[in-house]
């Protein structure tokens, strides 16, 4: 991960230019609590090294990176208060600071800033950037619908789940890299395969999202382990559980859905997983989806030392336990 500090640190950088103004307080305040909650800013970076993959420099795609960084929290905020999330990056969520209306609102600004950082960019491409944007945008709010959908649905498929989890987050991730490329004019063969990897890559790091929120260590997470467990979430840990157990582990399941006492609840759960062996068996799903990724990014006639850093990324993505 070293080799990506320095992007990191660009990105960091370029954020803290923008500007908020400083009244209404209570729209602005949230942003920038938010916005200095740090993060791994991986979809910026991801934009970056989709642009230099293929000529361009950290200074050519600095608007478009922003714009995917500032979108993805734009969702975060929304999305914590769906989920009724109380942490965030070990902090209070803006709807637990302030209040659900103001997060909102404030995740609103967030939006329309993403709008206003691409168009800056330059008119023989902004039709496109746009395009990309805006079909992204679409389907990430498809996977959330999916994923408040499947709350009160109990036919949910390990397929349509993988189907969700691509909507919300790896597409975003493809797109990010795509949009990359796409500032720097490469093909479209090539924007295609990159998008193919940022996405399987995605679907990969959220199968290992899933795994960390059961199994993370409580002092390196950033948020409430056992979270989707306590919220009764169809992860794919549950759905490999529903697929693996005998009709008495079913009737434990249920049991446990509607347990109160939330150590003993995510307790039970991990230690019924434990049995059924759901981790080992997503993890393997995990793999399998890094290794279509990677065969994706071998379709891409370049200098591999011109894909060390994107490699090491996805990486990191896979290996990391927070």
């Amino acid at each position: 991960m070293n080799a990506l500090k320095s992007y990191t640190e660009f990105i960091d950088f370029e954020l803290g230019k923008m500007n908020f103004p400083n009244s209404p307080v209570e729209l602005y305040d949230p942003l920038r609590y938010f916005m200095t909650l740090g993060g791994k800013r991986i979809r910026p970076i991801l934009t970056l090294l989709g642009n230099e993959m293929f000529g361009g420099s950290k200074q050519t795609a600095i608007p478009q990176a922003l714009s995917m960084e500032v979108f993805h929290n734009f969702s975060l905020i929304h999305d914590d208060i769906m989920d009724a999330a109380p942490v965030r990056r070990k902090q209070p969520t803006v709807h637990e600071k302030w209040n659900p209306n103001i997060a909102i609102l404030s995740g609103d600004v967030l939006l329309i800033k993403a709008y206003q950082l691409l168009s800056e960019s330059s008119p023989e491409i902004l039709p496109e950037v746009l395009n990309l944007f805006n079909t992204t945008a679409v389907e990430v709010c498809e996977g959330q619908q999916m994923d408040m959908n499947f709350e009160s649905r109990h036919d949910v498929t390990i397929s349509e789940y993988i189907e969700m989890i691509r909507l919300k987050t790896s597409v975003l991730l493809g797109a990010s890299l795509k949009m990359g490329a796409l500032v720097a004019r490469a093909s479209e063969e090539n924007q295609q395969y990159i998008y193919d990897f940022g996405q399987n890559i995605g679907i990969a790091f959220q199968i290992q999202d899933d795994i960390l929120d059961l199994y993370a260590d409580p002092d390196k997470f950033g948020k409430q382990v056992g979270g989707d467990v306590i919220a009764n979430k169809k992860t794919l840990l549950y759905l490999t559980a529903v697929s693996k157990v005998t009709l008495e582990q079913k009737e434990i399941l249920k049991q446990l859905h509607n347990e109160q006492d939330i150590g003993l609840k995510v307790k039970r759960t991990r230690e019924l997983f434990d049995h059924l062996q759901v981790r080992q068996a997503c993890k393997q799903m995990m793999h399998n989806y890094y290794d279509t990724a990677m065969n994706s990014l071998e379709k891409i006639a370049i200098n591999d030392k011109h894909k060390a850093t994107l490699i090491a990324l996805a990486e990191f993505l896979i290996q990391r336990d927070n």
